[in-house]
């Protein structure tokens, strides 16, 4: 039985309650989780993934969208408890995820410091160092835009660049979801580009949605905001 389970992971930051929205896909031989939150999260999608009756500790495969942070950065700690979970990212992003390059969130921040103002440097200086400590993981599979697994109800890569160049989506065919990764994110109960300050390439991350607008989409569930289920089509065509 194929089953597509949205975890809502709640935590606090800057004395506010902030949400993720992980996604597993599960059938009878196969559990992949996508994206896996900040640095020492694993304890946190572990208790939820159980909430939900999910055993972790049987996960097959880890999706990453992107390589920010907030995607990957518990991905070395799933991969030491469970040494077997195959690591699956865009051809684009292994480079990063595997170490090989230097993240390009780094690259930006590093690259706007200068012309910071005095009084923003450290907490900007902050900000490098806690990119650099994001332990970096081997990929096993790497992933190109088209590419189709029979798995957990059918799931189609769809190269979305934009917010990243390496940014992938993933499409489940059975159940017509789009898992956005940030592509999208829900703000104001409204489909929205993520933060324009954090989103490489802008005109980029449009026409990935204009692409969009080619599947046949009932549900988007987006890393940040959630589900979105409404009038898709329309909504997507008012971003671009």
């Amino acid at each position: 039985m194929n089953r597509l389970t949205v975890l809502e992971i709640k935590f606090d930051f800057n004395n506010s309650t902030n949400v993720i929205y992980p996604v597993i896909l599960s059938d009878e031989k196969e559990i992949v989780l996508i994206d896996c939150g900040y640095p020492e999260f694993l304890p946190l999608i572990k208790a939820e993934a159980e909430a939900n009756g999910i055993d972790i500790s049987k996960l097959t495969k880890i999706i990453i969208t992107h390589h920010d942070f907030d995607h990957m950065g518990a991905l070395a700690e799933f991969k030491r408890e469970n040494p077997h979970i195959k690591v699956l990212s865009s051809i684009d992003d292994d480079k990063y995820i595997s170490g090989k390059e230097k993240s390009l969130r780094l690259q930006q921040a590093e690259a706007i410091y200068d012309n910071l103002p005095e009084d923003q440097k450290g907490n900007a200086k902050q900000f490098q160092e806690f990119i650099e400590s994001i332990e970096n993981v081997h990929v096993d599979v790497c992933l190109r835009d088209k590419d189709s697994f029979s798995w957990c109800g059918g799931v189609e890569i769809v190269a979305t660049p934009g917010h990243m160049p390496g940014h992938i989506s993933i499409y489940i065919k059975d159940s017509k979801t789009l898992i956005s990764g940030d592509a999208l994110v829900v703000e104001d109960n409204k489909l929205a580009i993520a933060n324009p300050q954090y989103t490489l390439d802008i005109a980029e991350a449009k026409n990935s949605i204009k692409k969009l607008l080619n599947y046949e989409i009932d549900k988007i569930i987006c890393y940040h905001g959630g589900i979105y289920t409404e009038d898709i089509k329309r909504s997507l065509e008012r971003i671009v």
